[in-house]
C-alpha cells in the first residue's frame, strides 16, 4: 500500500476500486474544466471507466512501472497525480496531475507535486522528473514554475486535444538540483 503525507491536511494514496464512484463524480463535476486540457475526459462516461483506470493504475504500480495516487484533502478525494511511466534504465519519469474545479487555487497541487518529486528523488532514486503541459494552460504551468523546474523547451503540436493540436512546454528537474535546493 502507498500513503504519503504531503502536509496541511493533504495526503496521497493509491486509489482502490472502492474509490471508483467518488473518482467518477469528481471527474464528472469538473468535466468542462478538465476537458480543456486532458484528452481522456470524453472517454470517462461511467463509474466503470473510472474502475478501469484504477485497475490499470494498480497493475502499473504492482509492476513497478508507475504510480498514480488520489489526492486527498481533509478526507475528500480532490484530484489525481502520478508518474505516467518510470524509465528505470534512464532513471526518469514524468508527472501528470489534475484537480477538481472546486479545489483549485488552494496550493493543494503544488504540495502534491512537491511530494511526488520527493518520492521520485528520495525513494525511487530517479535522476530526472519532467512535467509537460499545454503552453496555454497557465494554471498547470504555474506548478513547475513554483517548484523551481527549468523550462526546457516547447514541443510543437505534441498532443491532439479533441479538435486541435496543442503545443507542450517541457519542464525538467534533476535530482542534483532538487536535493541541493
Amino acid at each position: 500500500m502507498f500513503i504519503y503525507d504531503a502536509g496541511d491536511g493533504i495526503h496521497l494514496s493509491l486509489l482502490t476500486i472502492q474509490n471508483a464512484e467518488e473518482l467518477f463524480t469528481l471527474t464528472d463535476t469538473s468535466r468542462d474544466l478538465l476537458r480543456q486540457w486532458l484528452p481522456w475526459v470524453d472517454g470517462t462516461k461511467t463509474v466503470e471507466d473510472s474502475k478501469a483506470f484504477i485497475q490499470q493504475s494498480l497493475h502499473q504500480f504492482s509492476s513497478n512501472d508507475g504510480l498514480h495516487a488520489g489526492i486527498w484533502f481533509s478526507g475528500r478525494l480532490v484530484g489525481v497525480i502520478g508518474f505516467h511511466k518510470i524509465d528505470w534504465h534512464n532513471r526518469r519519469t514524468a508527472i501528470g496531475y489534475w484537480l477538481g474545479k472546486e479545489f483549485q487555487g488552494r496550493g493543494i497541487m503544488t504540495r502534491a507535486c512537491r511530494a511526488m518529486v520527493n518520492i521520485a528523488f528520495h525513494e525511487y532514486k530517479l535522476n530526472r522528473v519532467e512535467i509537460r503541459t499545454a503552453v496555454e494552460n497557465r494554471k498547470s504551468r504555474a506548478i513547475p514554475d513554483r517548484l523551481g523546474f527549468v523550462e526546457e523547451g516547447v514541443c510543437r503540436q505534441a498532443e491532439w486535444l479533441y479538435d486541435r493540436f496543442v503545443d507542450h512546454v517541457i519542464y525538467g528537474m534533476l535530482a542534483g538540483d532538487w536535493l541541493q535546493g
